[in-house]
């Protein structure tokens, strides 16, 4: 499990109203009804849209670039959407508040301190099986250190995260 938001939960998050907002977001990007952004185009949209600056603009491109072809589909960006949207400084704040050494990237120590803060999608804490769970899933490579895209796809897990808490 990568913590990923899946095709399938795209269709079931968006209402029409919702798609319609994505769209003319992205069309003021989009060359010629193309609905596909080259890296400078997402990331300069990221930064004007959401208020991300360039290393978080980045960090975001190359988490939801899914297909890892340099560009940025719609169906692409919906995933960021869905995962991130309107809440994008909320959680680049959260993150950075977390990230006590400012490296840009969360240790199990500051990704445990976070999650004990943060509520389910049941508003219940997190129990410390669970928290070494979604730090052991969500941290990436041999180092365990969670990125910003990674945090982000951790939030998005908690949101939908409904299981009682084990026994």
């Amino acid at each position: 499990m990568d913590g990923q938001c899946t095709k399938k939960e795209m269709v079931w998050m968006f209402s029409a109203n919702s798609l319609d907002h994505i769209l003319k977001i992205f069309d003021k990007y989009a060359a010629k009804n193309v609905r596909v952004l080259n890296k400078k185009d997402a990331t300069e949209m990221l930064k004007a849209e959401f208020g991300l600056d360039d290393t978080e603009a980045d960090v975001m491109f190359k988490t939801f670039d899914k297909d890892m072809n340099g560009k940025l589909s719609i169906w692409e960006f919906q995933m960021f959407c869905t995962c991130m949207g309107e809440h994008a400084q909320e959680i680049v704040t959260k993150f950075k508040d977390l990230d006590k050494d400012g490296s840009g990237q969360l240790d199990a120590k500051e990704a445990r301190a976070g999650l004990q803060e943060i509520k389910t999608a049941t508003d219940r804490n997190l129990t410390e099986k669970e928290i070494d769970f979604f730090i052991q899933t969500t941290a990436g490579g041999e180092d365990g250190q969670i990125d910003l895209g990674q945090f982000t796809n951790l939030l998005y897990r908690l949101k939908l995260y409904q299981a009682p808490a084990p026994q």
